[in-house]
This record gives structure tokens, sequence and C-alpha cells, in this order.
């Protein structure tokens, strides 16, 4: 039995075993984060609800960011079809919903003036809110574009997993800018020469949007690029920036790979640590070298054997073969 009186306090190995197979560190790290960002009046209820409604698997959800014209809507609806998340496009957030948010939105634009930052956040932490969201995971495009945008969804408790950052140089943004076709009713984009689409009756329908010329297009990087440090710097730690400028099933494919990586966890646990290598390769000296620097037991298979081998036991007679003719084995246990 522990003294629990007694100092310095020890935490049971079987604990620290327990925590680490049950994702207890990050299920108390999620926990106390949305405490911290909802602020609810009652927390335990709070947190109760959340735990009945968690399913217990993460669902996507990614920002997918960029200047004008470097396929961000492209990209994420092909995302959206591969891993079944929900496609969020801010110009949508007006189609369906008819709640006060929504009309309070849809007046500035009526009036021809910008939508309120804030006023974004809440539609935007009201969308996704919603049970398609929740249970699918999400994909959000073109949002947020400067600092102020992004600490305001933090604020909103809008925390993506992933950040995707597609980048390109400014000539070739706006050469393909120049070239961008719109579908009126589907809102699929095409490109005259990068992706034209084979149906004659959606070609027909297509549609050369509004303020795509150079000068247009120059000005909208121009205002990109001066926000684009303090948006990054809000996410570094999530954010990966791909290339834009190359094929766009590369683009996916690197997109893919990277919001299916699990960001490396802040909860202590276990190293566990295998070897391997011929004889001769140094994977004892290295294995010892690493049990010093970490602290951490080294078990040299060899070693075992060998030990085992010159105790007068059936298993000892049984090894002494193996040992004599090198056969004990070719990796070391950390």
């Amino acid at each position: 039995m522990m003294d629990a009186t007694a100092k310095p306090l020890r935490v049971p190995p079987e604990i620290s075993v327990y925590a680490e197979q049950h994702g207890i560190f990050d299920l108390i790290q999620k926990m106390v984060s949305s405490l911290l960002t909802n602020r609810p009046e009652d927390p335990i209820q709070y947190l109760i609800d959340m735990l009945k409604k968690s399913s217990g698997d993460e669902v996507p959800r990614i920002f997918i960011l960029g200047p004008p014209a470097s396929g961000k809507k492209t990209i994420a609806k092909m995302l959206c079809d591969q891993i079944n998340a929900v496609l969020l496009k801010p110009e949508d957030f007006f189609l369906d919903d008819v709640s006060e948010r929504v009309k309070e939105a849809l007046s500035y634009k009526m009036s021809n003036k910008e939508i309120p930052n804030t006023l974004w956040a809440m539609l935007i932490q009201e969308r996704l809110s919603k049970v398609d969201c929740f249970k699918r995971g999400w994909v959000l495009v073109g949002f947020p574009t400067t600092r102020e945008q992004a600490v305001l969804l933090q604020e909103a408790s809008v925390l993506p997993q992933h950040v995707v950052l597609l980048d390109a140089p400014d000539t070739v943004l706006i050469e393909r800018n120049l070239g961008k076709r719109i579908d009126p009713y589907s809102g699929d984009v095409y490109h005259t020469t990068f992706e034209w689409p084979s149906d004659p009756n959606v070609q027909k329908q297509l549609v050369k949007p509004d303020n795509i010329s150079e000068k247009e297009t120059a000005k909208e990087l121009l205002a990109y690029r001066r926000h684009y440090h303090g948006m990054f710097n809000t996410y570094n730690k999530i954010c990966k920036t791909i290339n834009a400028d190359q094929p766009c099933v590369d683009v996916f494919s690197q997109v893919l790979t990277y919001v299916q990586q699990q960001h490396r966890s802040a909860a202590p646990f276990t190293p566990r640590i295998l070897l391997y290598g011929p004889p001769g390769s140094g994977r004892s000296l290295q294995a010892a070298l690493i049990a010093q620097k970490y602290s951490i037991v080294n078990i040299c298979c060899g070693q075992l054997l060998k030990e085992a081998a010159a105790g007068d036991t059936k298993l000892g007679e049984l090894l002494k073969p193996y040992i004599e003719y090198g056969q004990q084995g070719l990796f070391s246990w950390i």
C-alpha cells in the first residue's frame, strides 16, 4: 500500500500504464481545453454532456487556405470526397439557413458592406455545431484570411486539427486566375487550360467570375501576402505549406497524406524501442547510448541468453548449443 501522506508522492507504474493505454492524458487535455474556450455556466454538466456525445473517434477538422487561384476549392472538394467530410465554403453559409445571424450577415451583403469578423466567427461556429459536421467532420475553405479572424475563431472554439496552406508564385497565380470559370449551378470551379469539363452541357453554362483581371488579382494577392505571416504564426504548430504549382493530383496526394497524420501527443509515454541489424552494425553500442541518454532499461537479448545458458537449469542446457554456434539472435531490445 502507498502512503498518500508521504512525500515525494510517487505514481504507481500500473497507473501510468493504464493512463497510456486509455489515452487519459489526451482526454483530460481535451476536456480542459474545451472548458476554457467555452466557459460554460455548469462545467460539470458540460463535461458529462461532452463525454456522452463523444464517439471516441476524432473526426477531421481541416482548414484549406491560400491565395487566389491556388486551387483551394478544388483540393477541398477532392478531399471531402475522399474522407467523407462536410465541405464548407463561406459563400454557402447564406443558402439554406435562415437563422438570425445569417439574416444579419445578409443585411450587410445587401447593403454592400463588409461582414464584421466577429459575425463571421459566429456564423462558422453555428454551422460547425450542426449534426453533419459533428459526426463526419469538416473542411473549411478560404477562411480565415487574417490573424484577427483566426484569433476570433479560436475564441469561438473553432479549432482545426490540420491547416493546409497552398501557395505558388504570384505570376503563376495571376495567369491561372485569368482562365478560371465557374459552373453557376453546382459551384464547381474549372479552368480553360488545366481543368476543362468533358460534358458539353457543362461547358456551355460556365461563366467567367468577376474581378479576375490581372490588376484585381494582383491587388488580392498583395492583401493576402500582407496578412500571411500573422495567420501562419497563429497555426504554425499544425500548419503545412504545400506548393500548388504542380499537377492537381500531386497537390491532393500531399494534402491527403498530411491530414491523415496524427500530431504528436504531449502525453507522457513509456518508450519501447527495437534495434535491428547484422553482426558488427553497432546495435549494442547504440542501445547502450540510448538507454544512458534517456534513462531507460537496456535489454540485450544476446546477454540474456548467455546468462540463461550459464545457469544450471533445463533452459540453460537447451540454449548452450545455440550460444556455442553464435545463433543467439540479431537484435537488442530497449
